[in-house]
């Protein structure tokens, strides 16, 4: 075990909840840090005793949780399994597979991943295009998923049993068939003829049947991949009332017909710009909205420099509280080896999750888990970051694997979010009640100042310090 794996290990294995956190009842708590310029990476740092509370002064800053406040039910957090994941894990020896596996699967002497995405056949992911049945098959007589038997489902398969045998795994298509849309191209848009509407519902419901055949539990889907992007690579368009006819008539009914009518859709799928219209289109119309567990989101809408539009997603869960908000895709784009470590990467990630938790997102599911040294493979040249990279069979975590464990490690399926904020901006919070009662508040500092701080739990508080550039989980 090389040192900077050991350390890993070590840390993560400190950081497990089964040792750091405190019943309901205790006054202490574990203070678990990822800074920057230090050997912090989701590191025991502090235990703190918590004291009864006093009124804090105007201009002191303040973290303030309140348990007894409670919002959604959080689901799980994760990553994508592609083609190109897969790939990339596949050119791993057996002993850096094994620690690819703890380090994202393990909930002790890892990040403790409980959801994942996967790909109806091809996206741009992958070294090339592929679908499950021959050009022009239009009853689908020659489906078949052994393009996926060589890479992507013993990857799937390795990390449900990383993950202790159970997984809650979704899939999303990026295109039809070419000989199904009006473009005769999987690439560059385009949109599904009406012939082959249920031609293409059949299609995923033959997806999950096969995959739950190869002992891969599909949990849901989502409707299409960024519906509102023509892009060079494997993509599809549809407009809201587009995909609200294709969800009623087709996609839903098919679904139900085949017995598959308790897996989960989740429509959109695109960005937060645009999700509010999509969502008032489609739930406006009740045939359509009994299919609909949920809404997808992204987060690239700040691809041109705007700002992230997280007050779309909350207006999402103020007009529509029985739908399930989550994030299905977000990834740093424009891949550059000199980056690895660059730390602003880690902090979008930190500023999107909390956001987007304490707008009322359920999940949270990042893009790639594993990519090469050349931020691929990709069959477009569409490179991109992950938190794991694979570089002349060695692995490189980036600081954004430990930003995102301390939300993936800490809160838990069936957690509860309780109420949190801070009372100066230079700090962002989100807070979450486990279903054992333990109790995890993470704090984030992207200042170029170290702060301190007093932390409310209630009646109850603590004083703590948190370095520039850094993420705290507070467990107690």
């Amino acid at each position: 075990m090389n040192k900077h794996v050991k350390k890993l290990v070590i840390a993560l294995a400190l950081a497990s909840p089964a040792l750091g956190a405190f019943a309901a009842g205790d006054k202490t708590l574990s203070v678990y840090t990822t800074a920057k310029d230090t050997e912090h990476k989701l590191s025991l740092t502090d235990t703190l005793s918590l004291k009864p509370a006093t009124q804090n002064t105007e201009g002191e800053i303040a973290v303030y949780v309140n348990p007894d406040k409670t919002f959604q039910t959080f689901l799980g957090f994760g990553g994508a399994i592609t083609d190109a994941s897969a790939e990339t894990f596949a050119k791993l020896n057996k002993k850096k597979q094994a620690e690819f596996l703890k380090a994202y699967y393990d909930k002790k002497d890892g990040i403790g991943y409980s959801l994942l995405r996967t790909t109806i056949h091809s996206s741009d992911f992958a070294s090339g295009s592929h679908t499950y049945i021959e050009e022009g098959d239009k009853e689908l007589k020659t489906f078949n998923i052994k393009h996926d038997q060589k890479y992507r489902i013993p990857m799937l398969k390795a990390a449900i049993k990383a993950a202790g045998g159970k997984i809650t795994t979704y899939a999303s298509p990026w295109s039809a068939p070419a000989f199904m849309k009006d473009t005769n191209n999987m690439l560059q848009g385009g949109k599904l003829l009406p012939e082959y509407n249920n031609a293409w519902a059949m299609y995923y419901t033959k997806f999950i049947k096969a995959y739950e055949k190869e002992g891969i539990p599909i949990w849901g889907i989502t409707v299409q991949n960024e519906p509102m992007a023509k892009q060079t690579w494997e993509s599809m368009i549809y407009t809201a009332e587009e995909e609200r006819d294709f969800l009623k008539n087709h996609l839903g009914p098919v679904m139900k017909k085949e017995g598959l009518g308790d897996k989960k859709i989740i429509v959109w799928d695109h960005n937060r710009d645009l999700i509010v219209h999509r969502v008032n289109t489609i739930m406006a119309d009740p045939e359509a909205a009994k299919y609909v567990w949920g809404v997808g989101f992204h987060w690239y809408e700040t691809w041109a420099g705007g700002k992230p539009m997280y007050g779309n997603v909350a207006e999402v869960n103020r007009a529509y509280p029985e739908l399930n908000l989550l994030v299905t895709e977000a990834t740093v784009e424009k891949f550059n080896a000199e980056r690895y470590h660059y730390w602003p990467n880690a902090e979008r990630y930190g500023d999107s999750i909390i956001n987007d938790f304490n707008s009322g997102a359920v999940a949270w599911t990042d893009w790639n888990i594993l990519l090469d040294n050349k931020g691929g493979p990709n069959h477009v040249g569409n490179f991109c970051f992950a938190p794991i990279h694979e570089n002349n069979g060695e692995l490189i975590y980036t600081p954004s694997y430990y930003y995102i464990g301390h939300f993936s490690k800490f809160i838990r399926p069936d957690a509860k979010r309780v109420s949190a904020v801070p009372s100066r901006s230079v700090l962002q919070t989100t807070s979450w009640m486990n279903a054992d009662n333990k109790l995890a508040t993470i704090v984030m500092n992207n200042s170029d100042a170290a702060v301190t701080y007093r932390l409310y739990i209630g009646t109850q508080e603590t004083t703590v310090n948190i370095p520039a550039h850094a993420m705290q989980t507070l467990v107690y």
